[in-house]
Parts: C-alpha cells; sequence; structure tokens
C-alpha cells in the first residue's frame, strides 16, 4: 500500500515552489490564489525571499503547506494515497491531500495557525531541544523531573526526540539528560515551544476556526499525530486536530501503525527528504521515496 507523507516546519528553502510555477498552470493558478487568500505575496518570499524572511512563522508554514498541496495537485492521476500522514503542520496539507478540507479552507486554517503560535511565543517565550541516542522513556523521566514545563514534544524515530519547554526547563533538562548518557542535547533554532502546554492560547484560537470549518468525509484514512492511529471520522478528525498543538507529534508512532495496517512505500510530498530519512530509520523495510511529476 502506498503511504503519503507530508512535512512540517524545518523543511523550508528560498526557491521552493518556483519549478511548479514555471511549469503547471495549475500551479500558477494556486499560488496567485494563495497570495490573494493570505493577503500578501508569499509567492515572493518563496521563489526569491532571503531565508530570514521564509524562516518566520506566518510565512513558513502556510509556504510549505502551499508546496506540498499545490505538489499533490499536479500530479493528477499518479497521486493515489490508500493512507496519509502529516508531521505536525504537515498534517493539514494531508487532510486537503485526502479531501477532508478544501484548499482554501485548508490555508486559511494554516495561516490562521501560525499566526496564533507566533502570538502564543510572545505571550511566553519558550524553546526546543534535539535530543539524540537515548531511550524515550529516559528521555520522559527526566523531563517529569525537571523543574518548571518540559515535554517530550516530537517523537521522530529511535534515539530521536525532540523536548519542548520553557528556557530554563530546557537548560536544565539538556544538562540532566547528557549526564543520563544522550549523544546529544542540542536546543534548537526555533521561536517558541510548539507542541507543548505553552501553546495553550493558541490551541484555543486555533479551535475556534477548526470548528467553524466544514471537515468532509476523507477519501483514505489518516494516521493523526495525537492518536497515531488509523482515523476517518471528520468529528474525530477535528478533535485531534485541536489537540495537536499541544500535544506531541508520534511520528515513531505513527509510521509504526501505518507500516503494521499494510504500507510498503511511503511518499514524501513536499520540499525536502527530511521524512523520508525517518521513515527508513523508524522501519528500515519500507521503501521511502519523494513525490515526482511527469
Amino acid at each position: 500500500m502506498n503511504a503519503y507523507i507530508f512535512p512540517g516546519q524545518g523543511a523550508q528553502f528560498v526557491g521552493m515552489g518556483l519549478d511548479l510555477y514555471e511549469k503547471y498552470p495549475l500551479a500558477q493558478k494556486m499560488f496567485e490564489s494563495a497570495n490573494k487568500i493570505l493577503g500578501f505575496p508569499i509567492t515572493d518570499i518563496m521563489f526569491e525571499g532571503t531565508n530570514e524572511d521564509l524562516k518566520q512563522t506566518k510565512v513558513t508554514q502556510p509556504a510549505i503547506f502551499l508546496h506540498s498541496v499545490i505538489l499533490s495537485k499536479v500530479m493528477g492521476d499518479a497521486f493515489k494515497p490508500e493512507m496519509v500522514a502529516g508531521h505536525s503542520l504537515g498534517e493539514f496539507s494531508a487532510l486537503v491531500a485526502n479531501g477532508v478540507l478544501n484548499f482554501e479552507d485548508g490555508l486559511k486554517l494554516v495561516s490562521q495557525r501560525a499566526l496564533a503560535m507566533q502570538k502564543a511565543c510572545e505571550l511566553q517565550p519558550g524553546t526546543m531541544a534535539a535530543v539524540l541516542r537515548l531511550e524515550d522513556e529516559v528521555v520522559e523521566k527526566i523531563c517529569g523531573e525537571t523543574e518548571g514545563i518540559v515535554v517530550a514534544a516530537n517523537y521522530n524515530c529511535p534515539g530521536q526526540l525532540v523536548i519542548s519547554g520553557e528556557v530554563d526547563a530546557i537548560n536544565a533538562a539538556c544538562e540532566s539528560l547528557k549526564a543520563a548518557g544522550a549523544r546529544r542535547a542540542m536546543v534548537l533554532p526555533v521561536g517558541g515551544a510548539f507542541h507543548s502546554p505553552l501553546m495553550k492560547p493558541a490551541e484555543e484560537q486555533l479551535a475556534a476556526a477548526i470548528e467553524a470549518t466544514e471537515f468532509s468525509a476523507p477519501t483514505c484514512p489518516i494516521y493523526q499525530n495525537v492518536t497515531t492511529m488509523a482515523v476517518t471520522d471528520p468529528a474525530e478528525i477535528k478533535k485531534n486536530l485541536i489537540s495537536q498543538l499541544t500535544s506531541p507529534v508520534k511520528w515513531t508512532q505513527s509510521v509504526r501503525n501505518m507500516v503494521k495496517d499494510g504500507a510498503t512505500l511511503f511518499t514524501e510530498v513536499g520540499p525536502g527528504k527530511v521524512l523520508q530519512g525517518l521513515v527508513k530509520k523508524i522501519e528500515p523495510t519500507v521503501e521511502a521515496v519523494s513525490a515526482e511529476v511527469s
């Protein structure tokens, strides 16, 4: 079975999507429509902006979403997912790809999500850190014993877990994790404590927007970050999507469940190859490739 997977923040690069814009009239039309929906020329930043401009959350999230969704659309009949999943932000791209959200509603939600997260970061500064070569249980235990808010946020693959929380708590946890044998516990250059309790204000803001948006029945199951299981009920998909901002991204567990349910080929739709690398580390027996257009 073919599983289509969609990347999240961090996969962006200057020039992303320009080839699609220049080659496919459908892509050009969708990009121009996005500029109008967002109220600013995101294509200028994506195609020829600076890395700094592209790194702003309010730009990064819609940019990655647009690249993934437009790429899936120009694939036409070659795009035949039997199951989908997205890493964090990528879950919104996956929900457009399997018909739960239309393009316009998906982009509006992603834009609102980015602005809500930016606001939450300003309200309560936080950060994240990557922890390498330490068992998940050890990382979870140390987070629980550290003073302040610090939680496991991204279960990316075995031996790679990202923690999230208050700056002082993250720094203290990193020292304890190194002492416990982590190969690295390194603070990341991110704007806030994503997928932690510090995102509660953003979750509340986004919840209202999600509740007001129509979700349709999907064409195939989505394995959501929060539950890691196949979901097809639009009401349940909404609930999980609202919880996502303050809950961990359980990518390792999601990929394992997809494989258990029959996935043999994982096709990454969007910029970069980060998810392919993670999939190969989680389940070396499966094939992982980039989406291609003819």
